[in-house]
Order: structure tokens, then sequence, then C-alpha cells
């Protein structure tokens, strides 16, 4: 019961230590924050959480360019069919990594035709999810009817990290990273971790977990014992988990 209390007290010490404003400045999550009104935040997190893999030195330009392209205004700049202009159907060269520039259009279209159908994402997710899980399988789905592979994952047999913690940017309120624009839809308390190498490694050194699989089954177990410490808000843990691992390097 000791080790339990103590834990609940590293944990809450270590949320609140690093939900701040200051987390934002080498977050890909900082994007949405420069763009102004719901639907151009949505839809920026959407394509910063997708491009978000690798290392941030290399993805985070990229999502600077998008956000530069756009000027500011993403949300009519997919939905307009704009983003062609820039990255055109054809185009193998490389955006990021994996991603060609032919591959970022036909993600662009699909989310254009997403947006076209049902005027945002929040839309989307509200007629076909009532919780954070099935929020991550109804836009695994939607993208994988529409044949874009690799920038969302085809279902939830993964972790679907990015998928994760753009719900995470998009339910939590009140805080002074997530933006909390869908939290009258979806209950934070079924969000799901975004699970990573490093949040698997932390969970382990904290006895949260013995699975060694970065896995959806895994990140769930993980949630279920964050709720213990954050019963109202287990994603709180995503950033006591990130503290821990920065003072563990300390």
């Amino acid at each position: 019961m000791k080790c339990e209390v103590i834990m609940k007290n590293t944990l809450k010490r270590l949320a609140e230590t690093y939900e701040t404003t200051d987390f934002l400045t080498d977050d890909p999550s900082k994007f949405m924050h420069l763009v102004s009104g719901d639907r151009n935040q949505e839809v920026m997190a959407f394509i910063a959480s997708s491009l978000s893999y690798g290392s941030r030195k290399q993805f985070l330009p990229k999502i600077q360019q998008i956000l530069d392209w756009s000027n500011g205004e993403v949300y009519d700049w997919i939905k307009s069919g704009e983003f062609s202009t820039e990255l055109q159907c054809d185009d193998k060269r490389c955006f990021y990594r994996l991603y060609t520039c032919a591959k970022m259009h036909q993600f662009f279209e699909a989310l254009q035709r997403l947006l076209i159908q049902y005027g945002t994402l929040k839309d989307y997710v509200r007629l076909n999810a009532t919780d954070g899980f099935t929020a991550v399988a109804a836009i695994c789905r939607y993208f994988a009817d529409a044949g874009i592979e690799g920038i969302i994952p085809k279902s939830t047999d993964s972790a679907c990290k990015r998928v994760c913690m753009f719900l995470r940017w998009m339910v939590r309120k009140d805080s002074p990273v997530d933006l909390g624009l869908w939290a009258d839809i979806i209950d934070r308390r079924t969000l799901i971790i975004p699970l990573d190498t490093h949040v698997l490694q932390q969970s382990q050194r904290l006895g949260l977990i013995t699975s060694k699989a970065a896995s959806m089954n895994t990140a769930v177990k993980i949630t279920k014992k964050l709720l213990e410490f954050f019963p109202d808000d287990p994603l709180k843990g995503d950033f006591a988990l990130f503290g821990y691992g920065v003072n563990k390097k300390d």
C-alpha cells in the first residue's frame, strides 16, 4: 500500500511538472496552437500527429512546411484541394521518409473527401464512435477503406500511437497542451495512451506493465493502470511517463 501511495504521488507530481506550455516547444502538438479556429486546429492536429514518427528534427520541419503552404488556413487548403499545387498525384519524390509526395497527395485527397462529406473529423467521429477505442477504430477504418496505407494504421491490431495521440489532443480539456475540442463527444476516461517504445519502457520501469509488445492490448493495460492513479483523466499519466523518462536520463 505504501508503494502505491508513493507511486501515485510521484506520477501526479511529474504530470503537474510537465503538462505546461513549455511542453509545446519541441512537440508536434505546438502546431495546432499556431492556427486559429476549431476547424483549422483539428485538421492541423490530425496532420501533425500523422507525420509524427522518426526524428523530431526531421518531421517537425515537414509539419511546418504544410503550415506554411496553407498560410495557416489548413482546413480550406485541404477541403478546396489547394494541396494539389504543392503535392501532385504523380510526384514520386520523397516528402518524408517512406512518404512520397504522391502518397501525401493520396492521404490529403482522402481527408478532403471526409471533410466534404462530414464537414469535420469531429462530425465523422461523432457518427461512428462512442468512446476512445471506437474513435481510433473509426479513423483507421475510414482511411483503410480509402486505400491509405502506412500513414494511418489499417486497424487497431497495432498500438495506433499517432491516432491515440491525436485523440488525446482533441478530447482532454483544461490543459495547456491539449485542446479539448471533442470533450463533448468522447469521455476522456475512455482514451487510450499513445504507446511507443519510450512509454513502454517507462511503464515497465515503474512496474505498470510486464508486456514487451507495443500493441493495442498493452496500451489498454497501461491505461487501465493509469486510471488507478488518475481516475478522472488517465492520459494525464502520459505527461507523467514523459517526465519520468526525462528524470531517468538526468
